[in-house]
């Protein structure tokens, strides 16, 4: 898989689409979640692109200390339905981190997690904070990596 790592600015309109259709294909259509997810914080975020033969198979979006949370933040982690087996979650993450630890100087991350995927979280030195809470009718739960 290739990583991009790009501020919003840097971001070509077709990449941009592709962000937008992928998040929309995972999390409104196939979680079946009406949500808004264009929420005006693109422009803040750093974006990491996992391209595989030209296609977005998976993203994320990292925020510096204070934007999203009092830490680091990684959220809108998402690899496409038929390209999850490929480990490419775990590429998308890593890339995420080590974007995090040059670009803004901390290793310490936090990030709201469906609860279903806490083992995952956790292979990556995250560790479950506070209560489970609903977000947008999906159980979440915060996560933090020192």
């Amino acid at each position: 898989m290739k990583i991009l790592i790009k501020t919003f600015k840097e971001l070509s309109l077709d990449q941009l689409y592709q962000i937008l259709q992928l998040r929309s294909e995972v999390f409104v259509v196939e979680q079946n979640c009406v949500y808004q997810d264009i929420d005006g914080k693109d422009g803040e975020a750093l974006h990491i692109l996992g391209y595989k033969d030209e296609i977005l198979v998976a993203y994320t979006r990292c925020f510096e200390q204070g934007l999203y949370f009092e830490e680091a933040a990684i959220g809108r982690v998402i690899v496409k339905e038929n390209y999850r087996k490929y480990g490419f979650g775990h590429e998308i993450l890593e890339a995420s981190i080590k974007a995090i630890k040059e670009r803004f100087k901390t290793t310490r991350i936090k990030l709201s997690a469906q609860q279903y995927l806490i083992e995952f979280y956790e292979s990556h030195g995250f560790a479950t904070t506070g209560e489970g809470y609903l977000e947008d009718g999906i159980p979440h739960i915060a996560m933090l990596k020192e």
